[in-house]
């Protein structure tokens, strides 16, 4: 267990203090207790969509399908697994003008009548899963939606609540966690940087 180490930091804040709280296995273990918990909830997983929500739910959606298959028979990781751009649906764009745009990427059955599983890194304000539901929304009508999260920071600014969690971590609005994977930034980990601005999401 890699919790409260500190790391060096390689942010722009020369003052930032960046400690672990996850490491690679603490993920993997979150993602593949998570992935049991989703098919005990829905009773295996034959109606399942995991969509992720960029940047890091991405990559977190499909080890989190890689998962649910490897433990369900006839589960198929790429059939489950997609991502939800949700850019233009936030409702902090004119703070936040130059965002790009993501993909979005269906599962060829779609999601209507599906039980949708939204995946993201870092659950904190709701404003961003509030953003998922409307993009949802405008591609079909699933049966049900549910969202996993790999860390729940709290601070919360909408009545949004995760099905999933990896890890509740306590956090002071000061503190901004950040999650970093494999897939997108070399190495796998959580960590908490304090003296720098939370941010929103």
């Amino acid at each position: 267990m890699t919790s409260g180490t500190p790391v060096p930091d390689d942010s722009s804040v020369a003052d930032t203090v960046a400690t672990v709280v996850l490491g690679e296995q603490d993920v993997a273990r979150a993602l593949t207790r998570i992935a049991h918990e989703i098919l005990e909830r829905n009773k295996g997983g034959d109606d399942l969509v995991v969509l992720g929500i960029p940047t890091r739910g991405v990559p977190l959606a499909h080890r989190l399908a890689a998962r649910l298959a490897a433990v369900e028979p006839g589960l198929v990781a790429e059939d489950l697994v997609g991502s939800l751009d949700v850019t233009m649906y936030r409702d902090d764009l004119a703070q936040h003008p130059t965002r790009s745009i993501g993909a979005t990427t269906v599962p060829g059955g779609g999601i209507d009548g599906k039980v949708v599983v939204l995946v993201d890194d870092v659950l904190y304000s709701g404003r961003t899963i509030r953003a998922a539901l409307d993009a949802l929304n405008d591609l079909g009508r699933p049966r049900a939606v549910q969202l996993a999260a790999l860390v729940d920071r709290g601070h919360r600014e909408l009545p949004i609540r995760a099905d999933f969690v990896g890890k509740n971590l306590p956090t002071s609005t000061a503190e901004r966690v950040r999650v970093l994977l494999a897939e997108t930034d070399g190495r796998t980990e959580v960590v908490i940087e304090s003296g720098t601005d939370g941010g929103a999401r």
